[in-house]
């Protein structure tokens, strides 16, 4: 349990920062394709609440999710009851009838409970770093799911004669490939609730999925609108050609 909660004690603030620079030349990235990609794009629903498992499992315990809040788990197909007992799992402050503070459990309308109480008890947890909000982190970087997902299955041996500073770990896609967060995920690292074999490859892709719904919720949403926009063009289109070539039938014959 330390190890992970020392793992992911830097993940937002690694991916969002740079590294030293480093002779060797950067890999290139490579393009998963994702189901939420293009403008048909969906959230593969399983592969999502499996990403929440993970972030609650192991991301939890150092990063926040301050713009969600339990009750919109309902999205990813988790049932009420479900939300219930997972925002009951956790406390937040609130004040009795006489106006003393108290703790209680969570409830679906209260927001994702962070890790630490405020800034300066998450930098003495961690080192001095600061574990930032992943509520948009798949948008925070160029390539973005890829990004994130590279990050998480990028660490491999130094190669020969790569100078690798003190306290530091190689990692294939992080910028100057040398980056102080440890591995976060591995083979194993959770029990998935329906059974899918824990692989480093699924965890990832799915922990990516989950935060990339959490930045985008609304994506399918505005897929939809956007869809019906453009056929109701298409369709207003069609009838204004159709009135243009009536009225103007006389004239051009």
């Amino acid at each position: 349990m330390m190890r992970k909660l020392l793992a992911t004690a830097a993940l937002g603030a690694l991916l969002l920062a740079g590294a030293p620079a480093s002779a060797q030349e950067e890999t290139p990235l490579p393009h998963l394709g994702w189901s939420f990609d293009g403008i048909f794009g969906t959230y593969d629903r399983a592969a999502a609440q499996r990403g929440f498992q993970i972030y609650n499992e192991v991301c939890s315990n150092c990063h926040s999710l301050d713009l969600l809040t339990y009750g919109d788990l309902t999205d990813l197909g988790f049932t009420l009851d479900q939300v219930k007992a997972i925002a009951a799992a956790k406390q937040v402050p609130d004040t009795d009838d006489s106006g003393q503070p108290i703790q209680r459990p969570a409830l679906p309308s209260d927001h994702f409970v962070a890790p630490f109480p405020n800034v300066k008890a998450a930098r003495a947890a961690n080192n001095g770093a600061l574990p930032p909000d992943l509520s948009l982190m798949v948008k925070a970087r160029e390539g973005g799911p890829d990004y994130v997902h590279g990050i998480l299955t990028g660490y491999v041996n130094a190669p020969s004669g790569f100078h690798l500073g003190d306290g530091m770990n190689y990692n294939e896609y992080f910028p100057g490939h040398q980056i102080a967060m440890p591995q976060p995920l591995s083979d194993n690292s959770v029990t998935f609730a329906d059974g899918t074999p824990p692989l480093l490859d699924e965890e990832a892709r799915d922990v990516v999925t989950f935060l990339a719904w959490a930045a985008e919720p609304r994506l399918e949403e505005r897929h939809r609108t956007g869809l019906k926009a453009v056929l109701f063009l298409i369709a207003m289109t069609g009838v204004l050609y159709g009135a243009k070539r009536r009225v103007w039938s006389d004239v051009e014959h």
